[in-house]
């Protein structure tokens, strides 16, 4: 395990972390150019990341594109993006017999939440319904759509009503969206 040019990794000083060995595991989990990411331009993660730099970098473009000019100055800015999940080898939803998930090639990341400086979290579970934090969060799943290939939310299915899942898996017809 190394650290990069004062811990950054993937080739952006931006993202602060480490690279890791070869994540290796069965049934086609695993990655063999891993990083443990904990900052992504200049937002924490609640818990550091395991995943690729595709992944790391894809997280990069969406908060500077995405999630910063969506937040503003609300609350004094984004602060942190509360991570439920990053690499993890098991099928997608973890549904016994279903394809294997992205999480386990380490190209997706899950946002349970964001915190801004002035301490206020925006909750995917209590804000999505909300007038206010709803239409901010629907506003963060948008910008997400194109940067990352899938992007689900509250809306796509009872697995993802809490948080956001992004992922890196590229498709023909565009990023999927739901």
């Amino acid at each position: 395990m190394s650290y990069g040019k004062k811990g950054s990794v993937c080739g952006w000083s931006d993202i602060r972390g480490r690279t890791i060995s070869a994540v290796r595991g069965k049934a086609g989990c695993g990655i063999s150019e891993p990083v443990e990411i904990t900052e992504v331009a200049g937002v924490r993660l609640s818990t550091p990341a395991i995943v690729d730099c595709t992944t790391a970098k894809t997280l990069r473009t969406w908060i500077e594109t995405g999630a910063k000019p969506t937040i503003g100055r609300l609350g004094g800015g984004l602060a942190e993006l509360k991570i439920a999940a990053s690499y993890v080898c098991r099928p997608r939803n973890n549904q016994s017999g279903a394809k294997i998930s992205e999480h386990a090639k380490g190209h997706a990341i899950d946002i349970s939440a964001l915190t801004l400086h002035n301490g206020k979290s925006l909750s995917v579970l209590t804000g999505w319904d909300q007038r206010v934090d709803g239409k901010l969060l629907r506003k963060l799943h948008s910008s997400a759509c194109g940067p990352f290939g899938t992007v689900l939310g509250p809306e796509s299915d009872r697995h993802h009503r809490d948080h956001f899942h992004f992922d890196t898996a590229r498709y023909r017809a565009g990023s999927y969206c739901r």
